[in-house]
Parts: C-alpha cells; structure tokens; sequence
C-alpha cells in the first residue's frame, strides 16, 4: 500500500473481530511508530499496553462515565467540551447522564460498552515535562502541546494498517484522568494524552468522506479566497 493510499483509508475504526492480535505485532506497531515527530525530538510519551483483565474492566467503567456525558451533551447540540461553549446548557446536559447511561445500557452496547474485549488497548501518557508548549500563558485553552504527542497516536495507526489492523484513538478517558492515573500508578509529571485501541477490524473503511480543501484553506487572511488548484 503506498502512503497517498493509506492517509486516504486510514480511518477511525471501532469494530474488531475476535481474532486475537499477536504480542510481535503489537511490537512491530510499536516499533515503527516511535519514528513520530515531536519537538525537540524530546518523544515526550510512554505507552502502557493494558493486558490485565482487571485493569481492563476497571478502565472499562472510567471511559463509560465520560461517554455517558459525552452522549447527554451531543444530544443536547452541543460540542461535547468544547473550549468556546454554552457552559450553562453543558452542565444542564451532563446532569442527563445517568439516564443516558440507563438508555444505553438496556441494549446490547458498542465500543464503549464493550472495551474491556478490545484486543488491543494502548495508554499513551505525555510527559508534561517534554512538552514544548507555547500558548501556554495565553489566555484561552492551550493545544500546541499536543503536537508532540499526537503525531505518534497517528503513526500508531498508520503502523496497525501495516499489520493488517485498524483501530482508533480515542481521549475519553482523560475525562477521568486522576482515576485512571491512580490505576495505572502514573506520576504527577505524565498526563493521559488518549488510549489507542487496535485490532483485526470486522470492516475497513475504504472511501472516508472529508470536506474539500477549498472549504477551510484560503489565501491571506481568514475568510479570504479560497486557496484550489
């Protein structure tokens, strides 16, 4: 597969078949993803391959209470904890969670419900030490920062189509970070940056449906012309 295919096709994938992924490789996945960009080229992350099944199921049940609220507040028309929002009608939403979670839980679930199953489930941690943030003092939200840890959860799943696997990265679990810190006996210093979740994908997307460049490039100044071929 050469790369104009793969960033074509390498899309967010959440159904997995049961056939197990073999430890080689996830090494091999590893391996290839540490080649990553990052600044200073500090590679301010660390991964923790989540094997046991206690750990797991407890994972499992901190990702499921952020999801709840992440549906209650999707439903509500919401971008769910979005920097720039309604904070009012956000926590008028959140409050709904529980019968979200009620709703959902009556029914056979999906990739949140079923997580524990995954076959594979990499915790990246960011190193806060190692990031070079430069909005940090700005007064808004700060991103920039994660331009040193997010490039290496794209390579991951760049590296799993190279094993024949797909998979998707997900931040839920930041929403329950000082929980899944302490599972995990995390230090201070390290963040929960995303869990990346892998496996033999039951479908592999094929046609992605992205919005052409002319929609959100333009020449010089925001809302100029827009920048085509």
């Amino acid at each position: 597969m050469d790369l104009a295919e793969a960033l074509r096709t390498t899309g967010a994938v959440r159904e997995f078949t049961d056939e197990p992924v073999a430890h080689d490789a996830v090494a091999r996945v590893l391996e290839l993803a540490r080649f990553a960009p990052s600044g200073g080229n500090r590679q301010g992350w660390s991964v923790i391959v989540v094997q046991d099944q206690a750990k797991r199921r407890a994972l499992r049940d901190l990702y499921l209470a952020g999801w709840y609220e992440y549906l209650a507040m999707a439903g509500a028309g919401l971008v769910p904890w979005a920097p720039v929002t309604d904070r009012e009608r956000e926590a008028e939403a959140r409050a709904r969670a529980d019968e979200v979670a009620a709703a959902a839980q009556s029914g056979p679930g999906g990739f949140a419900e079923h997580l524990d199953e995954v076959p594979v489930l990499l915790l990246v941690l960011a190193d806060l030490r190692a990031l070079a943030a430069v909005d940090r003092d700005l007064a808004r939200y700060t991103f920039v920062g994660g331009a040193s840890v997010y490039p290496f959860t794209w390579s991951l799943l760049l590296a799993a189509r190279s094993e024949g696997l797909a998979g998707v990265v997900t931040t839920m679990a930041t929403a329950r970070e000082a929980e899944v810190k302490a599972l995990f006996d995390v230090p201070a210093e390290l963040a929960v940056a995303a869990l990346v979740a892998l496996g033999h994908p039951v479908r592999t997307p094929r046609r992605l449906t992205r919005q052409p460049v002319a929609e959100f490039t333009t020449v010089d100044r925001f809302g100029g012309d827009a920048f085509t071929p």
